[in-house]
């Protein structure tokens, strides 16, 4: 072999090594490119922030009570840094252009309410200039917040049984309630009756309220009634003591 065999012979190993190295490079670009997309497709499933804002008004305008700020991350599948954040922005940008809309943090979560300033005009609204006789449910609602007031919503509504939402937002829009304050406990809100409760009932103060215990029978009473009740066979349908046992009745029958 002459010495310029040796270099053809060379020059062809070194193309021989090349050709896989590009093969390789051409396959890294490959899956950097498709890397790319993969992550541009997940930048543009991300909501923008008109939208985000527009998504929260819609969740807010349908909850009875506070939405908590992960409820509503985990309906927009969001974080919760950035739905606070959107949230904060958004009660700041209603209250500096005067919106009737109030968007605060309240009771653990957020929910809009009516500004102050214009709840004449939604009561003129939905009282149509005429007060109307409250109902039974308005009523037992109206009791419980009188003798167990300052209480939140859910203590009413343990009390009563059902969901009073509805009827204290009704209380409310009357004047006969009103926001008292958060609970200690829970940070909701709590609510009391109001000036026009009493001119309503033609008290001066809560002290004239009657009491409760005069309307109860005594415990001795209550006990005699028990008693009474354990002794009648009918009470033991209803969960009472089972009547004592008796001997099934026999009766003769004639045969031909």
């Amino acid at each position: 072999m002459t010495d310029n065999d040796a270099v053809i012979a060379a020059d062809s190993s070194v193309g021989e090594d090349v050709e896989p190295d590009a093969g390789v490079t051409d396959a890294a670009t490959v899956a950097e490119g498709d890397e790319l997309d993969t992550e541009a497709d997940e930048i543009s499933t991300e909501i923008s922030d008109d939208e985000l804002g527009c998504a929260l008004e819609a969740l807010l305008l349908v909850v009875d009570t506070p939405a908590p700020v992960d409820s509503l991350a985990s309906a927009l599948d969001e974080t919760i840094e950035r739905v606070e954040d959107k949230l904060r922005r958004m009660a700041a940008e209603l209250a500096e252009r005067g919106s009737g809309i109030d968007l605060r943090e309240a009771g653990g979560g957020w929910r809009m309410y009516t500004r102050a300033r214009y709840a004449p005009y939604v009561e003129r609204l939905i009282l149509d200039g005429a007060r109307s006789k409250l109902t039974r449910a308005a009523l037992e609602t109206l009791a419980v917040v009188a003798y167990r007031q300052p209480v939140t919503r859910a203590r009413v509504s343990a009390v009563r049984g059902v969901n009073v939402d509805a009827v204290m937002r009704t209380l409310a829009a009357r004047g006969l309630i009103i926001e008292a304050g958060t609970d200690a406990d829970s940070g909701a809100t709590t609510f009391a009756t109001t000036e026009l409760f009493l001119e309503r009932l033609g008290l001066t103060s809560l002290s004239e309220l009657p009491e409760l215990a005069p309307l109860l029978p005594d415990v001795d009473v209550i006990d005699d009634i028990t008693e009474t009740l354990s002794e009648e066979p009918r009470f033991a349908k209803l969960g009472g003591t089972p009547a004592p046992a008796t001997e099934p009745a026999k009766f003769d029958v004639d045969r031909d």
